[in-house]
This record gives C-alpha cells, structure tokens and sequence, in this order.
C-alpha cells in the first residue's frame, strides 16, 4: 500500500510517500481503507520529534474509510462498511479500560502518537474501535470529528460540568478544538466568546453560534470580558494555547471559575499567582482527549445533525507534506484532510 511515513524528525521535508506491505489484522481487528484523514497539530508536534518515538512512523489520527477486512472473532460488521476509526489507542483490559476511563489507561495514547496513524491507504485496528458512519455524513466530514469533537466534550462536559445559562471563553475560534467547543457551549445554552486573529475568523465563529469575538492581536482578552460580563468574568475557558494566553485566561475567569486546558501550542512554560488561585477559589483542569463512551456521545450529537464538523481544506495524501505547510501557516477555519 501507500503511505507517508517520517523516517527522521524535522520539517514537511521529511514527510516520505512510499510503498509498504499492507498491514495484516488480527483476528480480533478489523482492517479499513482510509478514505480520508485530517491533520491536527499534533502531527506536526510528532513530525519535529516527541521522546521516545520510533521510526519509521505513520502519522493522522482522526480516521474515516470502508472496512476491508474482517477478523475471524469480529461480529456486527460488514465489508464494505462505512465508518470512522476511534482516535485512541488503549490496552482494553486494565482496571481503567474496564471502569471506561480509557484515556486514564498506562498504555493510552493517541493514534498517530504512539501508534501508527492513518496517513496511508489501509489501517488494521481493534474493532471496539471501529464506529459506523451515517450515509449523510460525507468521509471528510467523518474525518474531521473524532479527536477535536471528543476533546472539546471531554473538557466542557467531563471535566468543567458545563450548565446553562453558564458564560464561556473559547480560545482560537478557528481550531479544531475551538469549533467544536462553541457548538457543544451553545448546545448547552451558554453565553460564548470566543477569540481569533482576524474579522473573518471571528465571523465565522459568530455563525457557529458564539455569542461576541475578541480580535486578539487588537484587543486584550481579560478587558474585553470584562466588558462584556459586566466586570464578572466567565465561568468556563477552553484553553489550548498556552503561554500565549495563559494570563489573560486567568484574568478572565469569575469567582470559583474553571479553566479546562487540553494543549500548549504556544508553549507549555506559564506563570501562576498562588495566592489568585485560592483566594478566588479558581478550578484548573487538565484534559487529555476523552473515554471510548465521550466519543460515542458526542458522536451521537453530530450524527443527529446537532454538531457539525467544519471542513476547510483537502489534500491529496501524496501531498501531505503540503497540508503540512499550510496547517502550521494558521490560516485555516476547520479542518484539513488528506485523502489517499
């Protein structure tokens, strides 16, 4: 088959289309033919070298395709299916797998992370991973749900309880993460601000339902919602940037507010006041992705049209190396996909 694996750490150059064997599934697996792959930052984190990591190595962890091929164990599938592959790798059978706290698993990791990924032409994966696909739901729109939509519902309604009526600050209206989060926070009746670069960003955010955009090279987040809140402060920020907006989440934040964080693209190095966190009774959550039974609830919502993946740009898989390049140029709304 094709794919595009990095034998060395570095930039798009890299990225190598070649020829490998096909991969052989297990009778416990089922093999998919990727139909579609989108990126996510973290194949770029991956690609520039994370410890540990073996080469050569398949990166994409957010998969849609047909199954190929059925193991002999496998029940429930046909060939032919169309599906999304679940964006995690975990051992299924340890205390944490079996209580459903998967992404809590010693062995859970991201695909394309520790695992091979999905940039290539057929993938062989658990079949407790593999999840059917409704028709009205096009393979690039399938790939673009899974990891961002998970996150996004892992940290608003796993960790921060999200209610009604609540105010939250998404950061980075244009990311994945981002997209998903303003439509989850409006499914729930919140309040959304949301933050971007640029007028054009920020409109789009505002038709996904976000409620007022802060342009963040213009303006200063924390005064912003100041204003907006009427000095209050919200009760939830999404926060993945990082160094970048670490402060000015804080300085956001009312009260007994919750800052749920998933990333650090901007640099993981931040600063904190001790004596403002407890004196304002403030909540900081870390989040990694989500549980196996998160995804099948989100998905749920997005099947049922509630939710709606947001598509920006495909490439050819041959091309990888330039989605690569035009991902990191941060220009994107939505998701970019590659297609074998």
């Amino acid at each position: 088959m094709k794919a595009v694996r990095i034998h060395q750490f570095g930039g798009p150059e890299v990225l190598t289309h070649e020829d490998i064997p096909d991969p052989q599934p297990r009778k416990d697996q089922v093999l998919v033919r990727v139909k579609a792959c989108s990126l996510n930052h973290l194949d770029v984190w991956v690609r520039k070298g994370l410890p540990g990591m073996k080469l050569p190595h398949i990166l994409g962890s957010d998969v849609a395709g047909e199954i190929a091929e059925i193991g002999e164990y496998v029940t429930g599938f046909t060939v032919g299916q169309r599906v999304l592959v679940a964006p995690m790798h975990f051992c299924g059978h340890c205390v944490k797998c079996l209580s459903g706290m998967q992404n809590k698993c010693r062995e859970f990791t991201v695909l394309g992370n520790g695992v091979d990924g999905g940039n290539c032409e057929l993938i062989a994966v658990p079949w407790a991973s593999v999840i059917p696909i409704p028709d009205a739901l096009d393979f690039n729109q399938a790939a673009s749900v899974p990891l961002v939509f998970v996150t996004a519902w892992h940290m608003l309604v796993g960790l921060a309880a999200v209610r009604p009526g609540q105010t939250v600050l998404v950061l980075g209206a244009s990311s994945g993460v981002g997209i998903a989060a303003i439509q989850i926070a409006k499914m729930f009746r919140c309040r959304v601000i949301t933050t971007a670069g640029d007028e054009a960003k920020l409109e789009k955010g505002r038709a996904l339902g976000a409620d007022f955009g802060i342009n963040h090279y213009k303006q200063k987040i924390s005064d912003e919602v100041r204003k907006i809140t009427n000095k209050e402060g919200v009760d939830i920020v999404v926060e993945h940037v990082g160094l970048a907006t670490w402060d000015e989440s804080l300085r956001s934040l009312k009260s007994g507010g919750k800052l749920v964080t998933c990333g650090a693209t901007t640099g993981p190095a931040v600063g904190l006041d001790l004596r403002h966190l407890f004196a304002r009774q403030l909540s900081l959550l870390g989040s990694y992705m989500g549980t196996m039974a998160e995804l099948h609830e989100v998905l749920g919502h997005v099947f049922a049209g509630r939710l709606k993946p947001v598509l920006d740009r495909t490439f050819p898989l041959k091309d990888l190396r330039g989605a690569h390049e035009y991902l990191e140029k941060s220009q994107m709304f939505g998701k970019v996909v590659v297609n074998p």
